[in-house]
């Protein structure tokens, strides 16, 4: 299994000016390898619910990527996501699910179904015409440039354990967040 570090790490080589939106663990951890203008950090909310969000902004800025960051707990509490996004079609969404079987910020409890439910699977059954699952750093790093220029939607699983490292608990409030990130999509900034 990787390291959720190692993962972000090779995310933000490959990125170029796509919006990203984290929660819960990995928004702890991404702006350590991201200060972009297009970052949504929503730390300590949008359990569940961050694809939701990232699908009403891949229909509202169809020529930007969105990424979606999202744990698999999160995944969890709102699969019927996975059937709105592939019914909307957005060529330009990209849903990514950190899987580590564990709720970690809530204290690393088991989610239901941990090691045997196949997120992949569940979103292809949806309808998404691209799934793709990783547990091999080498392997993502290889696949990810060519995963970026596909036409959406696209899910992809990365089977990535806790880094190792204290989460920070430092972030924007989400009302501000969200209040930069519209500024930065009006300004078209790059």
């Amino acid at each position: 299994m990787m390291r959720r570090d190692e993962v972000l790490q090779t995310l933000a080589k490959h990125r170029t000016n796509e919006l990203v939106l984290t929660t819960m663990s990995v928004a702890q951890e991404w702006p350590a390898y991201s200060k972009s203008e297009f970052d949504f950090n929503a730390v300590g909310t949008g359990m569940g619910h961050l694809p939701d969000m990232g699908l009403g902004l891949a229909v509202a800025c169809p020529d930007r990527k969105v990424l979606i960051l999202n744990g698999d707990g999160s995944m969890l509490m709102n699969l019927g996501v996975l059937v709105s996004i592939a019914n909307t079609a957005p060529r330009n969404l990209i849903l990514f699910v950190f899987e580590n079987e564990i709720y970690e910020v809530t204290g690393g409890q088991p989610i239901p179904g941990g090691g045997r439910a196949n997120f992949a699977a569940m979103a292809k059954g949806a309808g998404f015409p691209h799934t793709f699952e990783f547990a091999d750093l080498s392997a993502f790093d290889k696949e990810l440039p060519n995963i970026l220029r596909l036409a959406g939607p696209v899910f992809v699983t990365v089977k990535a354990g806790p880094s190792g490292k204290p989460l920070s608990t430092k972030a924007l409030p989400v009302k501000a967040a969200a209040r930069a990130l519209r500024d930065a999509l009006t300004r078209g900034g790059r």
